[in-house]
């Protein structure tokens, strides 16, 4: 596998290069890349087509800097140093395992001083040269698409979270035998997790600005799906745990014209080090699982593409707010809940049935996405009604 960039294009390439981006944050930067110009794009269509009004705001003019802000930006300064500058005084360090860097305690603490005077000077000296006498209130028009950088932050922050609740409640083991190291590890995140804590989080944000429910969540679906088949992409990459169960079975005729790893994969030098030292190799992540199993990450990134060309195919037809997210919470449902079929993950039994957390959350989606029809029908004729009144 490829645990870093550089390992990717050193294979492709020839070459000896050391990158120190790990390929599934990258693939998860690009995920939100994806996913961002898909709802900006939605954002402005809606906006355009009259279902999203843009806002008017007053802002506050001349006014001197507040405490918040040079608090904030003092902070953002300092942690900008402390591990900005840190990571380049201890490139060796960060190379090899950026992420446990970032989580550690690592880092110049002088260089953080350093930054957060000067971010706090620099937003100090800005306020008092723009201040007015006295501060002036300004209307100003925001448009809905102009929102998009702040909903993926919130989403972000909130599906992070979300994703470490779901994976500890899933292996509370883990979190007695170590706490901090479960609790501040980008190992183990749970998708779905993260998509219903950052769902409600974005809803609520989405409130605040005037967007109702059913137009920010069908800009919104989409966007999910693309960034999910991208980011299952950085899974496959890295080798991270999230491929399936053992595949000692053929590969069928029919598939013949596909190379071998597509149908079972071994996942050498996977990033969790998981399986049995390689003879030979030498340096980080030298294991390869000890028989092939199902890439899974794989057929995840094909059936979330297959899901985003259907739903930005049928984006415009449908009339009713809110019914593109009813679909893709049934196609997003259907998906998950047949890869856990061939997944490895830890099984629950209920009345006698051994389900995964993802597939009892899976048959959720399918069941809020057919009642999405019900209630997203029935708020299109509340409107109807108020409109006619």
């Amino acid at each position: 596998m490829f645990p870093r960039i550089s390992d990717l294009i050193n294979y492709l390439f020839g070459t000896d290069l050391v990158i120190p981006i790990q390929s599934y944050g990258f693939m998860l930067a690009l995920a939100f890349i994806g996913g961002a110009i898909v709802l900006y794009s939605e954002l402005k269509r809606k906006e355009n087509i009259g279902q999203i009004p843009s806002q008017q705001k007053k802002i506050l003019k001349g006014a001197p800097a507040t405490f918040q802000e040079l608090f904030f930006t003092a902070v953002f300064g300092f942690l900008l140093g402390w591990k900005g500058i840190g990571l380049i005084l201890n490139y060796a360090t960060f190379s090899q395992d950026p992420q446990s860097y970032i989580l550690s305690w690592s880092g110049s603490i002088v260089a953080g001083l350093v930054l957060a005077v000067g971010f706090a000077g620099y937003q100090f000296y800005k306020k008092r040269k723009e201040r007015l006498d006295p501060p002036e209130w300004e209307e100003v028009t925001v448009h809905p698409y102009q929102l998009t950088g702040t909903i993926l932050l919130v989403a972000a922050i909130f599906g992070i979270i979300g994703s470490k609740i779901f994976d500890t409640i899933e292996h509370i083991d883990d979190l007695i035998r170590d706490p901090l190291g479960t609790l501040f590890s980008f190992a183990g995140l749970s998708f779905y997790g993260g998509l219903i804590i950052a769902a409600v989080a974005v809803v609520w944000y989405a409130r605040q600005n005037k967007i109702r429910f059913p137009y920010i969540a069908d800009s919104i679906a989409p966007a999910l799906i693309l960034a999910y088949a991208i980011g299952r992409i950085g899974c496959q990459l890295a080798g991270d745990g999230c491929w399936g169960v053992a595949n000692l079975n053929p590969m069928p005729g029919w598939l013949s014209f596909l190379p071998e790893w597509v149908w079972s994969f071994q996942y050498p030098h996977n990033v969790i080090d998981d399986g049995i030292l390689m003879p030979g190799c030498g340096g980080d992540h030298c294991y390869i699982l000890p028989y092939p199993v199902y890439p899974t990450p794989l057929y995840e990134t094909l059936m979330g593409l297959i899901i985003f060309g259907i739903l930005m195919s049928i984006r415009k037809i449908l009339k009713t707010p809110g019914f593109l997210f009813s679909i893709y919470l049934i196609l997003n449902g259907v998906e998950r809940f047949l890869i856990e079929e061939v997944r490895i993950n830890k099984p629950y039994e209920i009345v006698g049935i051994q389900v995964t957390q993802a597939q009892i959350i899976a048959v959720a989606l399918m069941i809020l996405g057919l009642i999405g029809f019900l209630y997203f029908r029935w708020l299109e004729r509340k409107e109807i009604r108020k409109i006619r009144n």
